[in-house]
């Protein structure tokens, strides 16, 4: 789950990490208020939408005055933000956060993530703060700075002033940025985050070190612990079909394909996903309907992926282990059925009662294409999706 910059700098403060001052509007003229009682001088308007990239896209604008700032920020509610994560549609900008404007003098990067290849958590720091820490990585490696972090043990001082030391801080700054790593890596662990990212991290020039962005991602399995972060999400913020497919427990992404996938099974959907462009065609989705689905889920997954027009045709892949082919058959030939489904639907089916799952669909009298093996599912849907 995501949220917004302000959210973030929320639960960032909560376990001791220096932020900006600042505060939320929804309309423009609450920009004056807020500017003044952050003093009267210079502010930051800054869109709040979950996409990076928005000072390049007109999102995040500086105000020297609280005439101004109400000016600016009447520009950025409600207008469309493009950046380069949006895509093309933009997000509606429903929200601005007003903060105080500082004194920089140096722009440096901090983050923590998992490490999937070690089940550990790494701390990044980079001299290279305010640039987009991927092209940093693509381009000059040496420059981030890793620490891996044993669960067990936790973050240790060594690692703090290591890597504040790396960062070219001065021994006056040291013992603030120990502080201040050791309170971002408590608010990852603490939060079961799956991404914390201050970028930038700055040093003021009066010598302060404060968060002036914050990104924090969180694990979906952990939010039954923290109902206060679940109560943050933005639905407006998400695509209307993976909201529903949540509401279903069902694991959906939307894709920029036209073949629709149905899949149990996260590594088996990847696979498809695979075999589908490897034969020419484009996903138009991850669905992961899980091992134990039924008919009803099956009946709501061929909702969800017929609920993108881009579908052009549809590939049911399942493997019937702990769910039967012949189970299977019965729910897609309910759904086909109940939904009026006009598409093209290639099925392929192994696994417990496989031969019993293709003779249902077989006599169903519907117009399944029923395939034999992964590779004759992707070419057999990808030539149905291009008519």
């Amino acid at each position: 789950m995501k949220i917004h910059e302000y959210q973030a700098k929320q639960i960032l403060s909560h376990y001791g990490v220096d932020v900006p001052r600042g505060e939320i509007i929804e309309q423009a003229e609450a920009a004056r208020d807020v500017a003044t009682r952050l003093g009267g001088g210079t502010v930051v308007v800054k869109a709040q939408i979950h996409a990076g990239g928005r000072g390049k896209g007109g999102g995040v604008k500086l105000a020297h005055s609280p005439e101004e700032a109400v000016k600016i920020a009447s520009q950025i509610l409600g207008m469309t933000l493009i950046t380069h994560q949006t895509g093309p549609e933009g997000r509606l900008v429903r929200r601005v956060l007003i903060e105080e404007g500082l004194d920089v003098a140096r722009e440096l990067y901090l983050g923590l993530v998992i490490d999937r290849a070690t089940g550990q958590p790494v701390f990044m720091a980079s001299t290279e703060g305010g640039v987009e820490i991927e092209l940093v990585a693509a381009e000059h490696p040496e420059r981030i700075l890793k620490e891996t972090i044993d669960p067990a043990v936790g973050f240790q001082p060594f690692q703090a002033r290591k890597l504040a030391f790396g960062l070219g801080l001065d021994a006056a700054r040291v013992s603030q940025a120990v502080n201040f790593f050791s309170s971002l890596y408590r608010s990852f662990e603490g939060t079961d985050a799956s991404l914390a990212e201050i970028n930038p991290f700055v040093v003021t020039k009066d010598g302060r070190l404060l968060a002036l962005d914050a990104k924090m991602n969180f694990d979906d399995n952990a939010l039954f612990r923290h109902g206060d972060i679940r109560a943050m999400r933005d639905l407006d913020e998400e695509d209307p079909l993976e909201v529903k497919a949540s509401e279903y427990k069902l694991n959906y992404i939307r894709l920029d394909g036209n073949v629709g996938c149905m899949v149990n099974g996260a590594g088996l959907a990847m696979a498809t996903m695979d075999i589908i462009q490897y034969a020419g065609g484009r996903p138009a989705n991850f669905l992961d309907v899980g091992g134990g689905a039924n008919e009803e889920q099956v009946r709501r997954g061929f909702e969800i992926i017929l609920g993108d027009p881009n579908v052009r045709a549809v590939l049911i892949n399942i493997f019937g282990g702990i769910m039967r082919c012949d189970i299977v058959a019965n729910g897609v030939i309910a759904a086909v059925r109940g939904l009026r489904i006009q598409v093209p639907v290639v099925v392929r089916l192994e696994g417990t009662n496989v031969e019993l799952g293709q003779k249902i669909l077989k006599d169903s009298g519907l117009n399944f294409a029923v395939a034999n093996g992964m590779k004759d599912a992707a070419e057999k849907v990808v030539a149905l999706a291009a008519r």
